[in-house]
Formats: C-alpha cells, sequence, structure tokens
C-alpha cells in the first residue's frame, strides 16, 4: 500500500528537483496560548459589524413582536396584576370604591391594549434580547470568555425579573400609598387616572429593573479588563454616592424612607458585582476562592438569624408576615 506523502515530503522533493538541497527546516512547534486565543477571535470588517448589528436587532425585534403577541391574548389578566398595587393602595387609604379612572375615550384602549403588552414583552423577551447582546459581543472576546453565554444569559435575565419583582411588590407600593395618601389630610380625594398610573408604573418598573444590572455592567467592565475590583473599591465612596443620587431621581416619592428602600440593595447590588469580578480575576490568575469556609460561615450566620426569628415568635410576640418587614408585633 503506497504511503501519502506529508506536505513536508513534498516540499523536499520540489526542493531537490530545482537543486536546492537540504532539507526544509520543521515547523515551529505548536504556537503559546495568547496565539491560540487571538485565532479564537473572529476577526470582521467594520461593515460586517454593522451587518452583524442590523442581524441582532431584526432578531430583538422579532422575539419582542411573538412576546406582544403572547401578551396581548392574557390582557385582562395581566392588566389586573398591573392595577393591583394601585386598589391595594386605595383599599388602604380607605377610598371605596378603589378603582381607577379613564379621561378620555381613548385612555383605556391605549394603555390596556397597546402600552401594557408593550411593558409585559420587554419583561418576557428579556432572556431573548439578551441573548441577542452577548452574540453581537461574543466575537470580540476571546475563546475562553465565550464560556460565559449561558451564566450571563442566565443571570442578566435573572436579576431584570428580580428588579422588576422588588419594583413591584415593595418599591411601587409603598410609593403608592406614601403618593396618594400625601394630600388626603387636607380634604382631597384622589381621582387616578389610567394613564397617569401607568406612566409611573413603567417608570418605577423600567428603572428598578435596570439598575438591578449593576453587577452584570461591573463584571463586563473587569472582563474587558477596564476596571478591576482593588479600583472599585477605592472609589466606592463615589459609586455609592452616585447610587444616592439615581436613587433620588429613580425614586417616585421624597421621603427618606423610600430613598433608603431603593438605595439600600443598589449598594448591595454594587458590591455583588465587585465580588463577581474579583471571582473572574481568581480565575484569570489560577487562584480559586475559598468557598468551603466562606459556606460554612455564611451558614452560621443563617443558623444565628433563624434562631433569632424562632425566639422572636415564641418568647416576644412577634409573628411573620407575608409583607415587608415580614416579621411585626
Amino acid at each position: 500500500m503506497a504511503s501519502v506523502s506529508t506536505p513536508l515530503s513534498l516540499l523536499e522533493k520540489i526542493r531537490s528537483r530545482l537543486g536546492g538541497g537540504g532539507t526544509v527546516p520543521p515547523p515551529p512547534p505548536g504556537g503559546s496560548d495568547t496565539d491560540d486565543e487571538e485565532d479564537g477571535m473572529l476577526r470582521m470588517s467594520f461593515l460586517d459589524h454593522l451587518q452583524e448589528l442590523r442581524s441582532r436587532i431584526i432578531k430583538m425585534l422579532l422575539g419582542l413582536l411573538v412576546a406582544f403577541l403572547i401578551c396581548l391574548t392574557f390582557c385582562n389578566q395581566v392588566w389586573k396584576v398591573v392595577s393591583d398595587p394601585a386598589v391595594a393602595a386605595l383599599t388602604t387609604l380607605g377610598v371605596n370604591p378603589p378603582h381607577l379612572h379613564t379621561m378620555t375615550p381613548m385612555e383605556g384602549f391605549t394603555v390596556i391594549w397597546w402600552w401594557m403588552p408593550v411593558l409585559c414583552s420587554i419583561f418576557v423577551a428579556s432572556p431573548w434580547i439578551l441573548y441577542q447582546v452577548w452574540a453581537f459581543i461574543a466575537p470580540g472576546l476571546y475563546k475562553r470568555e465565550r464560556r460565559y453565554a449561558v451564566p450571563f444569559v442566565l443571570t442578566s435575565a435573572g436579576l431584570f425579573l428580580l428588579g422588576g419583582a422588588f419594583a413591584y411588590f415593595v418599591v411601587f407600593r409603598y410609593a403608592l400609598v406614601f403618593l396618594l395618601g400625601i394630600g388626603m389630610g387636607n380634604g382631597i380625594d384622589p381621582v387616578v387616572s389610567v394613564t397617569s398610573y401607568f406612566d409611573l408604573f413603567v417608570n418605577v418598573m423600567l428603572g428598578v429593573s435596570l439598575v438591578f444590572e449593576m453587577p452584570i455592567l461591573i463584571f463586563f467592565l473587569t472582563l474587558l479588563r477596564l476596571a478591576s475590583p482593588a479600583f472599585l473599591l477605592r472609589h466606592s465612596r463615589y459609586a455609592i454616592l452616585a447610587i444616592f443620587i439615581i436613587a433620588a431621581i429613580v425614586t417616585p416619592t421624597p421621603d427618606v424612607f423610600n430613598l433608603m428602600l431603593f438605595a439600600i440593595p443598589m449598594c448591595m447590588l454594587f458590591f455583588v458585582g465587585i465580588f463577581a469580578s474579583y471571582l473572574l480575576v481568581l480565575h484569570r490568575e489560577g487562584r480559586k476562592f475559598p468557598w468551603r469556609i466562606v459556606g460554612q460561615v455564611a451558614l452560621i450566620v443563617l443558623l444565628l438569624l433563624a434562631l433569632a426569628v424562632y425566639l422572636a415568635t415564641t418568647r416576644f410576640g412577634y409573628e411573620l408576615v407575608p409583607h415587608w418587614p415580614f416579621i411585626t408585633r
């Protein structure tokens, strides 16, 4: 059976026939890790980037359209969920009947059958939209960094939905009770229009949900080597000041309680993002985080909290309730 000639032997035969003695030097050994990483990066021209961006935007819009059609079929059920904070706030303030009002003939149709499905479709399609964002960024990353695709989509979508839940169940409800009740002591009865209520609902829901993406932003800044955990910790006081300014803008009420209710979780998310970026730096340097020790400490803290709740409910007359602050006398 005839042997198959390798490219190196073919080059030697060509050189011998052309009169060039000697042998062809062997190819250099396999490239370094940096070369492999560079080979893993896709090279795209400016026009290719524009075409890729257009493709991703079209796919985002198609995903939003599908989510919009799904939400449109459940408009009545979804509106009950959206209007429940207003009904609960009006009931708490003693307004009877606790209803929203339409001021123009088209107001109900525009809000319930158009803008509300648009808002819901953004939340429903958020995993798909975030995946398209990652798919657009991924060609500029190293091969090993593309493995973060699934964690990125799951974490960012989870934080976005968690921010919406926090805004719906905590921030928005307390804000409504404060805003609607602030003038009732002066003989003012609240009459809330559907449009004004929904505008406030959208601002709070989207604002809080976007702010909850802070850990993802910090992680990406570290991934792109634009920031480091040490840099973020050194300048954390400026970040906390910026967080309180943003909280003052986004929070719909001027009282300190609602400001702190919004700013404290933002500060916690900022340090969660620093911790995530620290884990990324440890992974780059080939070091491991002491998860076992941290897990043991966290378990001890949880046991102490459980013991405190048990003593509070059995010895001091407190009871657990399904709303903030979840324990009351």
